[in-house]
Parts: C-alpha cells; structure tokens; sequence
C-alpha cells in the first residue's frame, strides 16, 4: 500500500509540475503605455471626409502594435476613434481584468502566434488619446488565447484598419471597477 501510495504521490507531482499554471502578475490599470517602440510602422490615410478618416496602419517584425497605436493616435490628433486588426505576434503580454483586485492579471505568451482578431477604441482621458485594445491569438497548439493588450510584438506583419470620427470620445473615472471608461454623456 505504501509503495502504491508514493506512486500515486509521485505521479500528481510530476501532474502538477507539467500542467500547473504560472504565477500571475498583476498590471495597474494606470500602467502608462511606452511610445516610440513601433519603428518601421507605416500609415496610408484610404478616406478622409469631413465626419471620419479611416487609415490603414502596418507594423513589421520587432514593432509593438500598442506602442505605435498610441504614436500614430498622438500624432495625428485621433480623440475618437475605433479599430480592427489582424497579423501575427512573435509575443504579447495579455491581461483579465480582476475586479475584487481592480487590477490586470497578466497572461504573458511567449511564441509564435496568429493575431486572429484584434479590436479596440480610442478616446480622451486627461487630454491626450487613450487605446483600448483586446486580442485573441491561436497559438502553435491550435489553442487561443485572449485578453486585454498590453504589448504585442509584431512578426511578420500586423495590418490594422483604424477609423477616426469626429467629435471626440471623452473617458472618465469609475469609482467601481477603478477604470477609465467612455463617457457617453460627455
């Protein structure tokens, strides 16, 4: 029974050592974004009209998406505006967000995978352009994997077709959740 038990013992450990899941770290939602990180990203304006422009935005391999989504939204003055995007990522930090601890729980994914669909808005908080921005990736398992970006790095390519509207979309402080969310009365 003893030589049975210590198997058994064995056999959950080696279990809990292959499958476990890593320790989460948690992200503040205040967390600023770093710019400057997307080099080789190109922009090509496809529309523009008096209420919308719509652009077509490419980052190449090393590029971080989030990085230059908030370059291009600095620079080109986008106070509303929202966003589709597919392509592939050498690694991202993803993210859930745990209310009880008003924080981001990271999901970091280190491999190759498909960025199968990727979305997000922008508007204003405190003057300057806020992304906001989920992605599902499918991994080399087949698996997906999704959350809230905080980084993305691109490789090959990601293309991401923008719209800009006017007027702008304000955010504003939840006491609740601890989030800057879209204030639709403003």
């Amino acid at each position: 029974m003893t030589t049975l038990f210590r198997l058994f013992t064995a056999a959950i450990a080696v279990f809990l050592l292959e499958f476990s899941l890593p320790a989460q770290t948690f992200i503040p939602p205040t967390q600023p974004i770093p710019t400057g990180k997307a080099p080789r990203m190109e922009v090509k304006k496809i529309k523009d009209s008096a209420d919308e422009k719509v652009y077509v935005i490419i980052f190449h391999a090393g590029d971080d998406a989030l990085s230059g989504l908030t370059d291009f939204a600095l620079q080109n003055r986008i106070q509303d505006g929202h966003f589709t995007a597919i392509g592939a990522a050498r690694k991202a930090t993803l993210s859930w967000f745990d209310l009880s601890q008003k924080a981001y729980r990271s999901i970091p994914v280190n491999e190759q995978s498909e960025v199968l669909s990727m979305i997000g808005d922008i508007a204003v908080f405190k003057g300057k352009p806020a992304i906001h921005t989920h992605a599902v990736l499918g991994q080399q398992s087949g698996k997906t994997v999704g959350g809230h970006v905080w980084e993305l790095i691109v490789d090959p390519t990601l293309e991401v077709f923008l719209t800009a509207n006017n007027p702008p979309l304000e955010k504003a402080p939840d006491n609740v959740s601890g989030l800057n969310l879209i204030d639709a009365k403003q």
